[in-house]
């Protein structure tokens, strides 16, 4: 089941991204002075009252001139609407209620979606009496917040929270496998699916964008049922024109929530772009298992081993976090190795579904710190006390130790590396959670 998605919107400057910053206490969004400093989304899972829920920073609504003005924010306040299942409406207390806000809710006013109307910049009480003027856009109580200071953030979440979609368990077969295509628009992610299922079943078209709804079709392929999500493509911000694009990016978050297995589709033509690096890194952070899909390789020139090599290679060392996912180079055009994606879908999944007796995971472990010691922070010694699986898809293990601040990244590394040469994991993350052991020996 996908997350919730909750969508902070507003007009520039108001202080949507500094909000995004305090909820998800990670500076992850660009802060400035300078009106429109956002120009795309940053998302970020975030939790409150034990809900998880993912969070979108979007750029502010602008109006470029006075003539597009109620086009430009109909056309992004209606997407925002359409996507997100709850909406922060970020309004800028100081400086009171303007036109554009007004004009944002009026249409707001119409959906179907719930609205939570955040006063912001309200850093003294004795500010409070500046939230009354923001009743009149009809929108229910405003709430007065200091986003800089995180005031009143609770009351927020609170309400914020209380407007989520219940949560139903989504109902699907035990053995079935679902997988996300993503990629960047014009990758051929269509063409692949259109490739996989052998039939005309998605619209394929060469103008970048075209594919603005995640669809499921369901297929067999030697007796396991997969489940196909076609995915909205994500452009790189500098290219975003349309509004609808710039919001499309929503249902491809939602198909990877969804997935079990994701396809990275990189165009060979092209190779790896910043781009590819963001689209995947967010499939990686959610855990979920990936195959490396090289599309186009029939128009790549040159083609011979040493190229396939030296593509391979500028790969992993792009996309460093997923060394751990297999590569196919394939043509949704022609066909060519369009049956291996599958059986490494497959694979994969069996992968990441793997579970390592605790018994043979700390021998494992005794071995490899016999191997190579953990190391020492002034003179005190990181001990490792045991390991044990706490979960699958993906692979999760709880390390004990008697200091976790002890336990530098690279040894968690070489734990990794360790535990993929002896048991695969091939095309999944690996979770980790470093616990200080309750009953330290050395503290007895």
């Amino acid at each position: 089941m996908s997350k919730p998605i909750v969508a902070v919107v507003g007009r520039p400057n108001v202080g949507k991204s500094t909000l995004f910053n305090q909820i998800g206490k990670r500076r992850l969004s660009i802060v400035d002075d300078m009106a429109g400093v956002t120009r795309d989304r940053i998302y970020m899972d975030a939790t409150w009252l034990d809900r998880e829920f993912t969070l979108i920073d979007t750029g502010g609504i602008e109006i470029k001139s006075a003539d597009k003005m109620l086009t430009q924010i109909r056309t992004q306040a209606k997407i925002a609407a359409d996507e997100a299942d709850v909406i922060i409406f970020v309004t800028d207390g100081r400086a009171g209620l303007t036109v554009d806000d007004e004009a944002v809710a009026k249409f707001l006013r119409t959906s179907d979606k719930p609205i939570v109307l955040a006063v912001n910049k309200i850093d003294d009480i004795r500010q409070d009496s500046d939230i009354y003027e923001f009743y009149n856009l009809g929108l229910g109580e405003p709430i007065g917040i200091s986003a800089s200071n995180a005031l009143n953030l609770g009351d927020l979440l609170d309400a914020v929270v209380k407007n989520f979609p219940s949560n139903e368990i989504e109902t699907r077969d035990e053995d079935e496998i679902r997988i996300a295509v993503i990629g960047r628009p014009n990758v051929g992610k269509s063409s692949l699916v259109n490739a996989l299922l052998g039939e005309e079943r998605v619209i394929v078209s060469d103008i970048p964008g075209t594919t603005r709804d995640a669809i499921d079709t369901h297929f067999f392929s030697d007796g396991t049922k997969f489940t196909l999500i076609d995915t909205a493509g994500m452009r790189k911000k500098s290219k975003v024109e349309e509004a609808v694009e710039r919001y499309s990016v929503i249902r491809s978050l939602r198909a990877i929530d969804r997935a079990d297995v994701v396809l990275m589709l990189i165009e060979a033509p092209v190779g790896v772009t910043e781009q590819d690096k963001k689209i995947a890194g967010y499939a990686h952070d959610s855990g979920k298992g990936c195959v490396i899909v090289v599309n186009k390789w029939d128009i790549f020139p040159n083609k011979h081993d040493r190229s396939t090599n030296r593509f391979t290679d500028d790969l992993r060392e792009r996309l460093g976090f997923l060394q751990y996912a297999p590569v196919v180079y394939a043509s949704a055009l022609t066909g060519q190795r369009v049956d291996r994606v599958t059986e490494l879908v497959k694979f994969v999944a069996e992968q990441q579904s793997m579970r390592i007796q605790t018994s043979v995971l700390n021998e494992l472990i005794r071995d490899a710190v016999a191997v190579n010691p953990p190391p020492t922070k002034k003179g005190k010694p990181l001990k490792i006390f045991f390991v044990t699986q706490a979960d699958i898809c993906p692979p999760r293990f709880i390390i004990f130790v008697n200091e976790p601040e002890l336990f530098h990244f690279s040894y968690l590394r070489f734990i990794e590396n360790r535990l993929r040469e002896s048991f695969g994991f091939e095309g999944t993350p690996l979770k980790f959670i470093v616990r200080k052991h309750k009953q330290n020996p050395d503290e007895q």
